[in-house]
């Protein structure tokens, strides 16, 4: 089978939401640390969608319709689609023996006679302005890790923005800008895109290649497209029009100028458009550049279950039919959906009248869901179908990471509590307890140490850790020795090393 790529569409395009806030996505950079909350926020979940009547779809009659142009769709919709600019500073080590290996333990790295010189680098994307009062919704790959991001308008305009909500699982980020001197952007409205068919027309507009604003046609091609980002909510939508690198963050139009997506990535061997493109549905993104405006931090429900595609010969064993739907395979103890009822094995087959298709499906129904509603799910359990409606709450509050630093082995690790939400996150069984490490500082003594990203820590010189509060307390003892117990990948690693 040939291997297939997937690009990001980064060099960023993007849409003006209001208020002045503008959303992209850039590079993905781990190292980078979430952005700063604004003052005086709280956090909020978005309004739900408001459903919208369905468009009445029209075959061309004939020679005359055919001919007919885009152009009012087009001048009504490119004001709101910027440019987006992000640049990235960091900091490079040269050793002046150049890469020698031997002087290089001497004096590379963290040596006084190696030389850090700052290393500038700029990704170009596209954005959406969503907001009268100048906010923008773009790919959190396009601006990842930026130290300063710019936006463009069409008349060339350039601002300087301020990022207010970075959202990696959803590739969004919200921008703002900084001084908008009273101007009222002209921003986009959202489209209902669950009222999206295969087959309907829409325009890509973005900044392809940095060569300025440009326009492509195309057909929404598939709905509901999974496998293009394995670490978001996979739900996507395909189309034929021209995506390429600088698209990212741009819009995904219909013929009534309203947006229905946010272009993200393609499938690509050469990295340029072979027509097959993504964007993220609006109705996400109408949640995440909502609460971008708002000023708040995303909260999202939990189900407290892990949920597995149901294959022909599990439909056939329990009498369901065809393969549809998300087997509910482990629950949370006293989780959200082990309080209403649910059962392993109970197969979800719809929320709020939805069909469901597979596991990324419910997750992204969820996702776009306000916590504190509910939701009416439809499952299938022991040949008959029933339905519960779940209050939607969120994951139970584990605490703030917490950062060691001083005089210890483990200086330069950040960790969390491992709670069942995190659990599930991390792809580990609800009862999993301990710290897992989210960021290890370069050349720092954790870093030396061997310590990754990911590494779930168990124990501590024979103590079990039970939450990033006593790991913190444990780690910045002065023993002759440690003892380390910690997962990876599925093994258990113990090792001794010095105090």
């Amino acid at each position: 089978m040939a291997m297939r790529t997937v690009w990001f569409v980064a060099a960023a395009t993007a849409v003006v939401i209001g208020g002045g806030a503008v959303i992209t996505t850039l590079a993905t950079n781990p190292n980078a640390s979430a952005p700063p909350a604004v003052p005086g926020s709280t956090p909020i979940v978005s309004t739900a969608i408001e459903p919208q009547p369905p468009v009445e779809r029209v075959v061309p009659k004939g020679q005359g319709e055919v001919l007919l142009s885009f152009a009012p769709v087009v001048k009504s919709v490119t004001p709101s689609v910027v440019n987006v600019y992000a640049t990235t500073i960091s900091q490079q080590s040269a050793s002046p023996f150049g890469n020698d290996p031997f002087f290089e333990r001497f004096f590379g790295g963290n040596s006084p006679f190696s030389r850090s010189r700052p290393r500038k680098s700029q990704s170009l994307g596209s954005g959406v302005i969503v907001d009268a009062g100048g906010v923008i919704l773009t790919n959190h790959h396009v601006i990842d890790g930026a130290t300063d991001i710019r936006v463009a308008t069409t008349d060339g305009t350039e601002y300087a923005v301020d990022l207010v909500l970075d959202d990696p699982k959803t590739d969004l980020a919200v921008l703002k800008v900084q001084d908008a001197g009273g101007t009222a952007f002209p921003a986009v409205q959202f489209a209902d895109s669950d009222q999206l068919e295969v087959g309907d027309m829409v325009l890509a507009i973005g900044n392809p290649f940095g060569v300025g604003q440009t326009v492509t046609s195309g057909i929404v091609s598939a709905l509901a497209r999974t496998g293009v980002e394995p670490d978001s909510y996979e739900f996507f939508i395909q189309t034929d029009a021209a995506i390429n690198p600088g698209n990212s963050g741009g819009a995904l139009v219909d013929l009534q100028g309203r947006l229905v997506g946010v272009n993200t990535a393609i499938v690509s061997r050469s990295g340029g458009s072979v027509g097959i493109g993504f964007a993220i549905p609006a109705n996400m993104a109408k949640l995440v550049a909502e609460t971008g405006v708002a000023g708040g931090s995303l909260v999202r429900p939990w189900f407290g279950a892990r949920l597995q595609p149901v294959s022909s010969d599990i439909a056939n064993s329990i009498g369901l039919g065809r393969p549809q739907g998300a087997l509910i395979a482990e629950m949370a103890p006293g989780g959200p959906a082990d309080q209403a009822g649910f059962r392993d094995g109970d197969v979800i087959l719809a929320v709020d009248g939805f069909d469901i298709d597979q596991p990324s499906a419910f997750d992204f129904r969820l996702a776009t869901k306000q916590v504190g509603a509910s939701a009416v799910i439809t499952f299938f359990r022991g040949g008959r179908e029933a339905s519960i409606t779940l209050p939607l709450t969120a994951a139970p509050d584990a605490g703030a990471p917490v950062s060691i630093s001083g005089n210890t082995r483990f200086a330069g690790t950040t960790v969390a509590t491992v709670t069942p939400a995190l659990a599930q996150e991390l792809g580990l069984g609800f009862d999993t307890r301990g710290v897992v490490i989210r960021e290890v500082e370069r050349n720092s003594p954790a870093d030396d140490l061997g310590l990754r990203v990911g590494d779930l820590i168990l124990s501590l010189n024979e103590t079990t850790i039970a939450d990033a509060e006593s790991f913190e307390r444990i780690a910045n003892d002065r023993p002759r020795s440690w003892r380390v117990v910690l997962q990876r990948g599925g093994r258990t690693i113990r090792a001794e090393i010095g105090g």
